[in-house]
């Protein structure tokens, strides 16, 4: 019993299992937080500058497909990793064509990893932006709780369309800028910085991947080389083995 637990445990790619672990919750935390933040601004925009945000919609669903891939991507590795640890590389890579088939996946994974690791790098520089500007904001809506003034928004008049007017850009009726501060900026600036935070596990999760699909890289391609010098030793103690019967 011993023995077949050490076994098992022998054949646990943990690096990986620990890296899918990361990805998997990161992934989790952004997608939440971020669709969260999604309806908030929806919300905000509609009932404070009657704006209507039709593409947010589009935006939520990707968040969707984002999750999908990366916990597709993240049990692919995971696969490949159990299939490059302990005693089952020594059984799934035997042949040549598994060999090079191991090689070929863990290559194309690694490249996919690369890319992805970009495009996160590239969240990750939107969503300081978007946590910077509403952290501005909510330092303005402290700024009109004390001086009971309008809150004016003329200097991000590029996050308006191109035909607002400065004056629908001044929020100062008591119950738009309770929607606009308490109900959407002070819960959606919490969401982003939550899904900054996420970006930076899952960035994190990604370089964990690429150090572990280049070791399986390379356990695959030196697994030849053992194999080589483990039929070569073979040979001898056949040979030594049948020198010694003639000998007696």
């Amino acid at each position: 019993m011993g023995d077949c637990c050490q076994s098992c445990m022998a054949r646990i790619p943990y690096a990986t299992l620990i890296a899918t672990l990361m990805c998997l919750l990161g992934v989790g935390i952004f997608c939440g937080t971020m669709y969260r933040g999604a309806s908030l601004t929806v919300i905000m925009m509609d009932q404070v500058f009657h704006l209507r945000l039709i593409w947010i919609e589009a935006v939520q669903m990707i968040f969707v497909t984002i999750a999908a891939a990366m916990a597709a991507l993240g049990f692919m590795i995971l696969f490949v990793g159990f299939l490059a640890t302990g005693a089952t590389r020594h059984k799934v890579y035997r042949a040549w064509r598994s060999r090079v088939g191991g090689r070929i996946s863990c290559a194309v994974l690694m490249g996919l990893t690369y890319l992805l690791n970009f495009v996160w790098t590239l969240i990750l520089c939107f969503l300081v932006v978007c946590t910077f500007i509403f952290t501005m904001f909510w330092n303005m809506c402290s700024s009109v709780e004390h001086s009971r003034s309008c809150i004016d928004l003329t200097q991000f008049h590029f996050m308006f369309p191109a035909n607002t007017k400065q004056e629908d850009m001044k929020i100062c009726e008591t119950y738009e800028i309770k929607a606009f501060c308490k109900d959407g900026v002070e819960n959606a600036e919490v969401m982003f910085i939550l899904a900054t935070l996420a970006t930076l596990l899952v960035i994190l999760s990604l370089v964990h991947y690429l150090m572990c699909l280049s070791a399986n890289y390379a356990h695959i391609r030196d697994h030849e080389k053992f194999q080589e010098l483990q039929e070569i030793q073979n040979l001898n103690e056949l040979e030594y083995s049948a020198t010694s019967k003639d000998r007696f």
